[in-house]
């Protein structure tokens, strides 16, 4: 063993040495110490091995023999050497299982020879795995109901020495355990984190069930060691040391569980002498033999009282350790706790599974801490998964069936996810247990936003359907097989559209396939029987679809389509597996390639069905768009014909959003793949972009006359049409080889006012021709070859955004967004460009906006974004809907985003965000977070034009403020309050988290800040004090971002400006100035203005205030400027009256509570006169 910690271990070590083999039977004592890991076996060295064990391991000093055996057959090749150390119980641990048997067996051979010292060594093994680093002693005891002995049993703390102790008894002795006070607090080898800690856990549990193992045909009924052991491991668990409270209560609820494996084998031992019993009794009485028999149930009455025996101990362990520990303050002993207690329940159900035990899991299913409940969930599935259990259950299930299904909802995704498979458990085993009610609140989980809970709902959903279908299947014995393939798919598509159709608050097609699609995988796969369905004539009495369910169903197999292409990555549904095996990856290439060769040539005929349906068409048209390029299907070149000729037929009909997004999505996966069809796609592409183009030139040449635009009502329904396909395809493509710039600029020069082009037209020439200039820009590597085409470009830029800035007065709110937007997305992608552009070839050219569209884009934000009195959307009063206002508020967060991105990119000038950052509180819960990020991404590129962008924001606000009290009339919108000025410093303040970094930053603030205070500032009788002397309140807020030499040379600063004035603090006028100069003195030393104000401080306290040394003569101020001169300091030395001080505090918010004048005048000479006081670590910042 380990040498002890302390000098006095070492002496009683040696005494229990000395003593002979007669008293070490009577008193012994057990020493170890462990490292500060508390695993001193993973450290040993070879030095340490070697030591001598003077009293600590007693099974060494009285079989050495027996400890020759053991390292033998645990070491191996080591048992050769001369000199072989004695292996402890500890140590075994980290020699594996079969080491751990053979010491085992050696201890149970020294055991037999002497248990007394056999015993204490097995109770240091469990001192010493509860991380203990103190020493236990052993007297014996006579009787359990010695009185005295009873009242010496106490766990108490020595302060004086630093020792905790505890004494109790495991008869037959009394223990006592003293240990360091920190032991507590300590890291114990239960609790290590990494992957030690999981693998002691793992190596103690098997000893426990090792040592019983071996011990279960002999020494476990000898009324002495199981007494002994269980007496330890109950009162230790009751110990208000975590350590030992955590150790012993896994050591005992692991002994119980193996006696549940030695009373298994005692019923089968008992069983099979029953039946053999049995067998002696049916023979004849020639054959029959009463030895024998009496043999027999000689043995079956042993076995018996042994699994009493065993159970009555099972009985002590679990009332004496379980009833007590399975409340635990410590989550972990609950959760050990009630995973035994699922696993007793399972393996000897005779004695467990009953409602005494089940109520104790019940409960705990309340517990607050996840892995608890968890534990007694995954201990239910273990009951309920057993048929021949399930009778038992019926009273637990009918008490405690709301709170199971209660837990489908836990905030603990994995309780909720094995609660779920719990309650699939039971609708499978039993059919009468859940209610209707209760699988209609169940199924909803199929929509949910975890994927592995809408799975495990998926399979519960599929096995009803497939309960549902089992009648109507019994009927088809007279029809072939595949006849009954198909209505058995056609009846459990019909339940599962009923049940789509029922849920009235989901309308997620998608989620509900990528919830069925583990378990019910082969039904949504059949893309023959679902086409088939589809393509039923609508007459037939076999179909039985309507067209709304038959819309469902064509949604069902385009989101099958998309899970067997993409996978189970859907948007808002996490849990799903991020990575793919071979297999996996195997399995999806095959269904890309049959569904590819299916609907290739079945697409065709569904598009021509249901050409007249919006809605079906605008499904069906995202199909190809999974299609697999090396299909062999591919190169049937009739296939694509036909395909793109049903398509452009659609597109003929239709011109609504939904299909013409579709279909332009769908020609650019067709058409970007070099692949058979890339060809035949790509030319129908352009045959139908020809044939609008032409089409709309025709109905322009008709509709634009000169500067006037006219068109009757079905001559502009097929220019908006036309429009809308041009706009939709040039999302996706690139059309710049029809020159649509030039073919739609002209209806933008025409005034709303003299004859011009609708609104609804307009807003698509502005879509389009956005689209036209972002694909100019973004080819510009190809096509700008020149120079000329280069500034041809660029005249198109300047003609684009001249158009654009007229429509920002239009008259239509939708025209005055879209042309913002356009302009905004075009100069972004225009400033992209000019820096990702290699300068040694052609590129964009540079283009500076004018500053009347820069002035127009300002005013367009600050009229349609920041609108409302009300900075909080949820209060705001609106006349409409909730989703009209979340629709509302989606397009101003778009609107403010596309001019922050302008400000980021350098197209506009930092300070154009003056009135973005102002409206940073007043509008925080709609645009904080925009916001906050333009702050991010401008100060990442000049952090101290960023900062000054900031206090111009400020500083407008606070000017403004002033002007409306000064005007006296109705406050304006844009108007802010002192405090909410204030208040936004503050949060301006916390943004420099970085004192370092921004120290630059914080001290032009402050400069900033004074200058524009007391600038151009002349004291006049009329003026006493600075216009604008209120915003030092404001300003105090950054003053806690300042480094301690910065607040020094601020306030030097300071006071060079006020040096040239009056200035009588004793004047309420001048309270701004106090509350600010505290503040740079408070945050000198760690505090805040009000309390450094507030505070009973003595003037020139060289320990309290950094600036209280006397300032020596011809010492030089460390200050970039002059202190203030000292016939000014002495000729307006301050002075307070306590009339001045009480109406200061009235008329001021920010005063601060009265004090004794004499102290209020000690603080504030003080304060005053820190202004000429160096400090040698003082760095100088040029300011």
């Amino acid at each position: 063993m380990i040498p002890e910690p302390t000098a006095t271990a070492a002496s009683r070590s040696s005494e229990q040495n000395t003593n002979s083999h007669a008293e070490a039977t009577s008193s012994g004592a057990v020493n170890h110490s462990e490292d500060d890991s508390g695993n001193e076996n993973r450290q040993k060295s070879v030095r340490r091995r070697k030591r001598a064990h003077k009293g600590s391991e007693n099974v060494k000093r009285k079989s050495a023999k027996a400890g020759c055996s053991s390292v033998s057959r645990a070491g191996g090749g080591h048992s050769k050497q001369k000199h072989v150390e004695a292996v402890t119980l500890f140590e075994v641990i980290t020699m594996g299982r079969s080491a751990m048997q053979a010491v085992i067996d050696d201890w149970i051979e020294a055991y037999v020879a002497d248990r007394d010292s056999s015993l204490l060594d097995l109770i240091s093994f469990f001192i010493q795995c509860s991380g203990c680093k103190g020493v236990v002693t052993a007297e014996m005891c006579q009787s359990k109901e010695d009185r005295d002995v009873m009242s010496k049993m106490v766990e108490e703390l020595d302060e004086d020495s630093g020792l905790q102790y505890k004494k109790f008894l495991a008869f037959p002795w009394i223990l006592t355990v003293t240990w360091p006070m920190d032991t507590d607090s300590a890291e114990y080898p239960l609790i290590q984190s990494g992957p030690y800690g999981r693998w002691f856990h793992t190596e103690f549990c098997d000893f426990v069930s090792v040592l019983v193992s071996q011990c279960q045909h002999s020494v476990i009924f000898d009324s002495y060691l199981m007494n002994t052991l269980i007496s330890l491991l109950t009162e230790l668990s009751n110990s208000y040391v975590r350590a030992f409270r955590h150790t012993c209560t896994l050591a005992a609820v692991k002994l119980l569980s193996a006696l549940v494996g030695v009373a298994l084998s005692l019923s089968v031992g008992i069983e099979n002498s029953q039946k053999l019993h049995e067998v002696q009794k049916t023979k004849t009485v020639r054959q029959k033999s009463s030895q024998q028999l009496e043999r027999i149930q000689k043995k079956i009455t042993e076995l018996q009282e042994k699994r009493a025996e065993v159970e009555s101990m099972m009985d002590i362990i679990f009332k004496g350790v379980f009833l007590k520990r399975y409340r635990d303050v410590l989550p972990e002993i609950r959760s050990i706790c009630m995973e035994e207690l699922g696993l007793w329940m399972k393996l000897y159900s005779s004695a467990f599974l009953n409602d005494s035990y089940l109520k104790y899991v019940g409960w705990m299913m309340h517990d607050k801490v996840p892995d608890v409940r968890l534990k007694c969930v995954l201990g239910l599935q273990g009951l309920y998964g057993d048929a021949l259990l399930l009778t038992k259950l019926d009273l637990f299930t009918s008490r405690f069936k709301d709170r199971i299904i209660s837990m489908t909802l836990d905030k603990d995704n994995e309780v909720a996810v094995q609660t779920m498979k719990l309650l699939l458990l039971i609708s499978k085993t039993s059919d009468e247990v859940l209610t209707p009610e209760d699988y209609k609140q169940l199924l909803q989980f199929v929509y949910s936003s975890q994927r592995p809970l809408a799975a495990t709902a998926g399979e519960l959903l599929f096995s009803r359907l497939l309960s549902t279908v089992a009648s109507t299947s019994d009927t088809q014995d007279g029809m072939n097989e595949e006849e009954a393939h198909k209505q058995q798919t056609f009846a459990r598509l019909k339940a599962l559209l009923q049940f789509y159709q029922e849920c009235e608050l989901h309308k997620h097609v998608v989620y509900l396939v990528d919830s069925l699609w583990d378990c019910g995988g082969a039904l949504l796969k059949d893309w023959p029987t679902l086409t088939s369905t589809l393509l039923q004539d609508s007459t037939s009495h076999s179909a039985g679809f309507t067209l709304a369910e038959q819309a469902v169903l064509v949604e069902i197999l385009v989101a099958s389509v998309r899970q067997a292409s993409e996978g189970p990555a859907l948007a808002g549904r996490s849990g799903a597996k991020k990575v793919t095996n071979a297999r996996e990856k195997k399995i999806q290439t095959d269904d890309c390639l049959k569904l590819t060769e299916h609907l290739l040539a079945v697409l065709p005929k569904l598009l021509s069905k249901f050409s007249s349906s919006y809605d079906i068409v605008a499904s069906l048209m995202r199909i190809p768009q999974h299609f697999l390029p090396e299909c062999p299907q591919a190169e049937n070149t009739q296939m694509v014909s036909s395909l793109m000729a049903e398509m452009e037929a659609v597109l003929d009909l239709h011109s609504g959003p939904a299909v013409l997004e579709a279909a332009a999505r769908t020609y650019l996966s067709l058409c970007g793949e070099e692949t058979s069809w890339c060809s035949a796609a790509r030319s129908a592409r352009d045959c139908l972009v020809q044939r609008w183009v032409d089409q709309l030139t025709a109905l322009l040449g008709d509709s634009l006359k000169g500067d006037c635009f006219s068109a009757d009502e079905d001559k502009l329904r097929e220019i908006l049409a036309t429009l809308k396909k041009l706009r939709a395809f040039h999302n996706c493509h690139d059309l710049s080889g029809w020159s649509l710039f030039d073919l739609l600029s002209p209806l933008l020069s025409v005034e709303s006012n003299q004859g011009g082009a609708p609104p609804e037209v307009l807003l698509e020439v502005l879509q389009c021709l956005s689209y036209v200039m972002l694909w100019s820009l973004n080819m510009s590597g190809e096509t700008l070859t020149c120079r000329e085409k280069a500034v041809a470009q660029r005249l198109q830029l300047r003609l684009f955004c001249e158009r654009s800035y007229r429509c920002l007065s239009h008259c239509d709110l939708g025209v005055r967004q879209q042309a913002f937007l356009g302009v905004c997305d075009v100069l972004t992608a225009h400033s992209y460009q000019l820096h990702v552009w290699d300068p040694t070839s052609f590129g964009p050219l540079l283009y500076t906006t004018s500053p009347k569209l820069q002035r127009a884009l300002l005013t367009f934000v600050c009229m349609h974004v920041f609108v409302g009195s009300d900075c909080d959307s949820q209060s705001r009063v609106s006349e409409n809907s909730e989703v009209e206002r979340l629709e509302d508020l989606h397009r101003r967060r778009n609107l403010l985003a596309a001019y922050c991105k302008l400000i980021v990119h350098g197209v506009l000038e930092m300070n154009m965000a003056v009135e973005v950052f102002m409206y940073y509180m007043k509008y925080y819960n709609d645009f904080g977070d925009i916001i906050k990020e333009t702050m991010y991404r401008t100060r990442q590129v000049d952090k101290i034009e960023s900062a000054r962008t900031m206090v111009l924001s400020l500083q407008q606000l606070f000017m403004r403020l002033k002007r409306e009290q000064e005007s006296g009339g109705r406050v304006h919108p844009g108007v802010q309050t002192f405090t909410s000025i204030k208040e936004l410093a503050r949060r301006f303040a916390l943004t420099f988290g970085d004192l370092v970094k921004f120290r630059e930053c914080v001290v032009m603030i402050h400069r900033n800040g004074i200058e524009f205070v007391f600038q151009e500032f002349s004291q006049t009788p009329a003026t006493a004090t600075p216009l604008y002397l209120s915003y030092l309140t404001i300003l105090s807020e950054f003053s806690s971002k300042l480094l301690k030499p910065d607040k020094k040379t601020v306030f030097s600063y300071l006071q060079k400006h006020t040096a040239e004035h009056i200035i009588d603090l004793r004047e309420e006028c001048w309270q701004p100035l106090i509350y600010y100069r505290a503040s740079l003195l408070a945050a000198a030393e760690g505090e805040d203005a009000v309390s450094y104000v507030s505070s009973d401080r003595k003037p020139y306290q060289p320990h309290r205030s950094p600036f209280s040394k006397p300032k020596l003569e011809g010492s030089k101020s460390p200050c970039p400027f002059s202190p203030v001169d000292s016939k000014v300091s002495k000729g307006h030395r301050p002075s307070f009256s306590p009339s001045h001080q009480e109406k200061a505090a009235e008329m001021d918010p920010f005063s601060v509570p009265l004090e004794p004048p004499a102290k209020r005048l000690n603080t504030e000479g003080s304060v005053l006169s820190t202004g000429n006081e160096p400090d040698d670590d003082t760095v100088e910042v040029e300011l």
